[in-house]
């Protein structure tokens, strides 16, 4: 496959990408969710009967939904930050007609970056699913910034992470 139709092709397949990752992964949005008064502070009724329990505590005992969408959002958020400038750099890098491996040596390079991107996301991540879920995602993308030939790769492989993202990054 010719340099230029490499570029074109990693260039469409880009492009659906960044559209496919702004479809919306489907999770909730913490600023329209219910407050809970426990953690509010927001007084009770005032027909509640008294109990001798201790008050709920703020601090929840499981992963936070909160944290969960910000990591999902910001993982998004760097894929397509990530597809964009991909996209950027190949369409210079056809007007500077960089050789074949330059190109795969930038094209490795993006990737890599993206991965280690994605996997300080799930490091942040307090729910162990979506934790493993980013997680794998990077490595994906390293497998990618490690191919012979990244381009082929992000046509093949790289289409699939936006979208498994997409319907299993949520709360």
């Amino acid at each position: 496959m010719s340099r230029t139709a490499r570029t074109v092709l990693a260039l469409l397949t880009l492009g659906a990408l960044t559209a496919g990752c702004q479809s919306g992964d489907g999770a909730a949005d913490p600023a329209g969710a219910p407050t809970d008064t426990a953690t509010t502070g927001a007084a009770a009724p005032t027909d509640a009967a008294p109990t001798d329990a201790p008050p709920a505590s703020a601090s929840p005992t499981g992963p936070s939904a909160a944290n969960t969408v910000a990591v999902c959002r910001e993982v998004d958020r760097l894929i397509i930050e990530g597809s964009r400038k991909i996209t950027a750099d190949s369409a210079a890098a056809t007007r500077r007609e960089l050789t074949p491996e330059q190109l795969n040596g930038q094209l490795k390079g993006s990737l890599a970056r993206l991965a280690d991107d994605v996997r300080a996301q799930a490091a942040k991540a307090e729910d162990p699913r979506i934790r493993t879920l980013v997680g794998d995602a990077a490595k994906q993308i390293d497998a990618g910034a490690g191919a012979a030939s990244p381009a082929t790769w992000m046509s093949r492989s790289f289409v699939g992470i936006p979208e498994k993202l997409s319907r299993d990054c949520h709360v």
